[in-house]
This record gives C-alpha cells, structure tokens and sequence, in this order.
C-alpha cells in the first residue's frame, strides 16, 4: 500500500499507471498524474516515487475510469462466454443485464423454452444460440447470480430482476397469456422480489413497450400489467431499501404524458430511482422536450428519475447476413433466408433472381422488420461508420437522383458489387430532421444518462455497444457542429451510469474507488465499421465493433486488454448490490 505524503505517493504498489493526462469522472478539468494501484484499488493520485510491480506508461495518453453501460442483454452472453464483447473492445469495464424485464430466471424447467422465445423475439437472439449455450444450471434468481458469479469473465457484471420470467414462474400460463395476478400472485412476486435484492440484484426491470413481442408476435407478459403488480414489486424494494427501477415504456406510441406517471408513481411509493429509455422520433413535434419537463418537474418533487439515451442514431444494420435487410419479408428470399451466405449468393447474383426481388412485395412480418423500407432514413455503411449521414445520401434520396427505384439502390447497395456483404444502416429514431443536434440537446440536459449499448442483444442487427469510442471520437473531436468536452464525456460514461445504479464504488480515479481504468490514445482512436462473426454457441452469427487505440483496460488492477487485444486476464466478478462510495474518496486526489 502506498503512502500519501505532500503530494507524493510513496511505497510499493500492484500496479502503477505513470504520466498520463488522468480525466477522471467527475466533469473537472484534466491534469497530469500518476495513479496507484493495490489488490485492486486505487491507493493514489498524485507525484510516485516508490517501487511498482508493473508499470503502464501513459504520458501523452488520457487515463480515464472505467466505463458503464448500464443497458445491456449479456444475460446469456455472461454465461457462456468469458468476454463481453463487443462491450469490453471499448473500455467498458461494467455491465448491468437483466433490462427490458427479459432475461433466465427465476424459470422453471417446463419454461426454458418460452423464455428462449420472448428472449428471441424482444433481443434477435436466435434460439438455437441459446439453447446451445445456456446450462440451465439454476432455476430461482440467487441461483442464476450464483451461476454468473462462478464463472470467470473479463468484466464485471450487475444484474436486475427481469419481469417477464418472475411473472411466467409465479403465474406459468396465466401469466404469459397476460392474465391479471391474484392477492396470492402478488404476494409471491413480493416475495421474490426481496429474495433477489437480498442476493444481490441490483433492481428491477420491465417493459410496457407493445413492439417487444416473442418470436410468434405475441405480445410479452409484462405488456400492460397492472399498476397493482408493478407497486406490489415496488414495495418490496422500499421494504429492501434499495435497487433501481428500469422501465420501456410505450412511448411515443402513447404521450409522454399518458406513460411516464406509471413510473413516477413507482418511484415515488417505493422511494427508489428509477431510469427509462428515451430517443426520439425522425421527424414531427420534439417530444422528447416533454419527457425532459416532465422528469424536470418531477425531481423537484424529490423524485429519482434519469432517462437513458443513446449518443447516435437508435437503428438497425441491414444486410445479406444479418436478420433485417429491405427484402427479407419478400417470400422469395425467405425461402433462402437460412443458408449460409456463400449458399445465398448462388441465388442473389442470378439477375432474375435479383429483379424478382426488387418487384416482389414483402408480406407483414415482426413490426421491426416491417421498418426497413423507410427508404428515406436507410443510408449505406460505410468504414469508418459514418452515424451522422447527409440526408441526400439515403436511399430514397439516390433513388430519385438517379431515376431509379430504391428497391434497385437498396439491392446495388447489399450486394456490394457481387460479395453480397454490403451494409445498410436503418436510422430509425434519434435522427430528428437527419442531424443529431436532438441528442446534443438531450446528452446535455443534466438529468439524463448515457446507456443502450444493447450488448448481448440483437446480434444479427445492432452494435450499439461501442458506442464510448463513437462518443470519444466523434462527440469530443470529429463532428462539425456542437461537441461535448472531453471531460462532458468521460463523466457521461463513468460516474454519472454508475451513480444512476447505485454503484458508487467505481467510475472515478481517486483514492479507495475500485480500480477500472482505461488508457486512451485520443489521437490514434478510431471506430471501425461491424463485421459480422460466427462465434456464438452453435456457430450463430453476431455484428462485432472494434476499435484502435485503447492502449489498455484495467479491471480490479488487472490489464485485461492491451493495444486493442484481450490479453486473458479474467477478474470480472458479478456485483451483488448497490456499493457505498468509498471512504477514502472523501479525500482530494493529488495533482
């Protein structure tokens, strides 16, 4: 352990990340330090004069605290692998699952298969990766924590109690025909709901939204559930004294106003935070500014509200290989649609074949891919991606520029000049009149909270998590119109989620917080465009993101990554519980 003395560090440390520009999550200016490491916490900031088992050379480069993404699907992905990529490729050291009131327990044997479905259809993850990949090992909730908790991983992981499949154990069939709970329910649900705190959960989680529906398109248990069972919920976290309340609510299908009083109410009866993701539409009245006055409002009521937004576009990755491209719901291609690419391509580079396509009228389908012939908001990807894309270079714009059909645009584009591997990205919100200028508004806005990295979900149609390299390069240094300071977005990727999720223990560099570190190379960062992998159990597929320039990330002291590499390190542990701030962050760091 090191010795704090005059400014100095001194003694012998674990770990020593020396000279860097320390940017160190509270929103205050950078400065130069070193930064001390000991059985896995930070011992000090400041001048380091003694002796270090191993050094990090940083001068030139920023050191940061490690990022939370507070909206992630690992729930199977923590299970059956030891990295949570594409999350931890871009300095993400924490990870909370369980969200959209989804996930694999608690779960009775008899319902392993329905849970694979609504999991399925609500986060595209196909089931045959699931069933492949999950043991199963477990059947209540502090069984599954203990499950996540034996396992070794590269990052930590904290978990909220999903809705749906409390509500399938405690009901069975009633509860997935989304029949009313009984006193007997309630009281059950309750029950279930301290055993999970007590064991480590973090806090609840549900969804109202009518587009998370299972595979078969029926809607999800949770749809519409009566207040009575969410504040029976409720009440066993004000009982507990702690977890956070995370909810999809079903706007802007239904006004903000209409919506967010069901989880106000929530919040304010149970005395807990409670968070909900917000994006906004492409075009028509800013009704995000509504959700925004109301939150406002409600917190000079005391009440703990955050809603969470994505830094770019809310969309979808369109392609050959992927699960949603403009003509997957064309009945040709779907008698095509499971073979392997090369297999698919014997018939998409047959010219007929390709014109059938383009003609053919897709049928009805899963409401999200009935989204991707919105042909003025579908733009090609290019490498590196390009998430603020000129309006005139959307399909519909090419289309009427050239004469042609965007049937025909969307098809020149997918095929990629004969490989079939191009790539198309379907901006379905957060786009508002084709700038991002309605996300600056919102990522500025001092209650809201970055998250929806989504990781672990939509395999075969989204890679929103590597969005803190988006952030970093595009927010702070590449983007032509308002920015956010490096220190704006460093806070929005560390303190600030992990305060949201009562886990105060981490996301800063001073004394006594968890040691979660990345060493950047601001110049040299740079996000690469998604590829797709087959490395998921029973050789499903996945969109992976890398990144350059991430020097090293450091979990619990331990270098889990080096010059944008997993070096096999595992001191990823589950987090049971909220976590104090540490004593020792009373403290100034030295500077």
């Amino acid at each position: 352990m090191s010795d704090q003395i005059n400014g100095q560090l001194s003694g012998r440390c674990d770990l020593l990340v020396r000279g860097g520009t320390v940017i160190d999550g509270t929103g205050k200016a950078a400065f130069t330090a070193d930064v001390a490491i000991t059985d896995g916490r930070i011992v000090g900031v400041g001048t380091f004069t003694g002796e270090a088992d191993q050094v990090i050379e940083a001068a030139g480069l920023a050191v940061t605290p490690g990022f939370v993404d507070i909206h992630t699907h690992y729930d199977g992905q923590s299970v059956w692998s030891e990295e949570l990529s594409p999350s931890s490729s871009h300095g993400v050291t924490t990870v909370v699952i369980g969200n959209c009131g989804v996930g694999f327990a608690p779960c009775r044997q008899q319902d392993h298969d329905d849970l694979i479905r609504l999991m399925e259809g609500v986060e595209d993850i196909p089931g045959v990766v699931m069933a492949e990949g999950l043991p199963w090992d477990w059947e209540t909730f502090p069984e599954y924590l203990a499950a996540i908790d034996r396992r070794p991983r590269d990052i930590d992981v904290a978990a909220l109690l999903p809705h749906n499949p409390l509500r399938v154990y405690v009901m069975g069939e009633r509860g997935l025909a989304r029949e009313a709970a009984t006193a007997e329910d309630l009281a059950q649900m309750q029950a279930l709901t301290r055993e999970a705190l007590d064991a480590g959960a973090i806090g609840f989680a549900t969804s109202r939204l009518f587009i998370h529906r299972t595979k078969a398109g029926i809607n999800i248990p949770t749809f519409e559930a009566d207040d009575a069972e969410l504040h029976a919920i409720a009440g066993a976290m004000r009982e507990a004294g702690t977890g956070v309340l995370q909810m999809v609510l079903n706007a802007p299908f239904t006004p903000w106003r209409e919506e967010l009083p069901h989880l106000l109410a929530l919040a304010e009866s149970s005395g807990r935070p409670a968070t909900f993701t917000l994006g906004t539409s492409n075009s028509g009245d800013p009704l995000w500014r509504e959700a925004l006055e109301i939150c406002d409002e409600a917190r000079s009521r005391g009440i703990s509200i955050a809603p969470q937004v994505l830094p770019r576009p809310v969309g979808m990755v369109c392609g050959f290989e992927l699960s949603s491209h403009p003509f997957c719901l064309c009945p040709s291609y779907e008698a095509i649609a499971d073979l392997p690419l090369a297999e698919q391509l014997k018939h998409l580079r047959d010219p007929a074949f390709r014109q059938t396509l383009i003609d053919e009228a897709p049928h009805e389908g899963h409401p999200l891919s009935m989204m991707t012939r919105n042909w003025d908001w579908l733009f090609p990807l290019s490498d590196p991606p390009n998430y603020e894309p000129p309006l005139e270079t959307s399909v519909g714009a090419q289309a009427r520029a050239r004469g042609l059909r965007p049937e025909e645009v969307a098809m020149e584009l997918l095929m990629n000049g004969g490989d079939g591997r191009g790539l198309i990205y379907n901006a379905l919100g957060n786009y508002y009149e084709g700038k991002l200028d309605a996300v600056h508004e919102m990522l500025t806005h001092p209650g809201v909270v970055m998250g929806l990295g989504d990781g672990g979900a939509h395999y075969a149609a989204i890679c929103d998590a590597s969005y803190p390299t988006f952030l970093l390069t595009y927010w702070t240094r590449d983007r032509a119109g308002a920015k956010l300071t490096m220190e704006q977005a460093i806070q929005a990727l560390s303190s600030r989620p992990a305060d949201t999720m009562g886990l105060q223990d981490r996301g800063r560099i001073a004394p006594g917080f968890k040691a979660d570190l990345n060493v950047i190379d601001l110049e040299r960062l740079k996000l690469h465009a998604p590829h797709v992998r087959h490395d998921l159990p029973g050789g499903g597929r996945r969109l992976d993101q890398g990144a350059t320039g991430f020097v090293a990330t450091v979990v619990s002291g331990r270098v889990i990554r080096r010059n944008d590499l997993p070096t096999g390190e595992r001191p990823g542990r589950l987090v049971r519980g909220a976590k104090a701030l540490p004593q020792a962050a009373a403290e100034p760091a030295l500077a």
